[in-house]
């Protein structure tokens, strides 16, 4: 009921902003001065969505969540635990509905929304730590996985040739 209003608001008003919503800028970074910078950038939208860009984000989030468990690349997901502007629980689905073999969570108590931008510094290098470490571990095992797929390859076109005895 409520997506079929919304649906036909769209046609009608898709530019009103009429989307209730916090200051998001408050919401995802933590750092005073990081949310100071944000604000002064002209290139970066500080209103409140639109009825229209409100409604494909929906759209698409629920889209994206039907389709979690078809996730099977490697991925590692990293959430701060007191993020309000986006569900942790949501990453925890991810984590637990992916069909990836390869899958890391990582839940930071008390960290917000942006986790690489906008966070006390001192988190900064926590996050990115981890972040660095599951690709140099994604990294050595790609290496050694190739190395093997290319000496097989390398062995395959290899044909040993009895030698003709003179």
């Amino acid at each position: 009921m409520v997506i079929s209003v919304l649906n036909q608001l769209c046609k009608v008003i898709p530019t009103w902003k009429l989307i209730p919503t916090q200051d998001i800028i408050e919401a995802a970074f933590r750092d005073p001065n990081v949310r100071i910078e944000i604000r002064a950038n002209p290139y970066c939208y500080k209103g409140r969505p639109r009825l229209k860009t409100g409604n494909e984000l929906l759209a698409v989030s629920m889209d994206l969540e039907k389709r979690l468990n078809e996730v099977k690349l490697p991925f590692i997901v990293a959430h701060g635990e007191a993020d309000i502007v986006t569900d942790p629980a949501v990453s925890k689905l991810l984590y637990e509905t992916a069909t990836s073999t390869d899958k890391t969570l990582k839940l930071y108590p008390g960290l917000w929304h942006s986790l690489t931008y906008g966070e006390l510094p001192e988190n900064l290098d926590v996050v990115f730590s981890d972040i660095i470490d599951w690709l140099d571990e994604k990294v050595a095992l790609g290496n050694g996985r190739l190395e093997r797929e290319l000496k097989q390859a390398n062995d395959d076109d290899i044909v040993f040739k009895p030698v003709a005895a003179s």
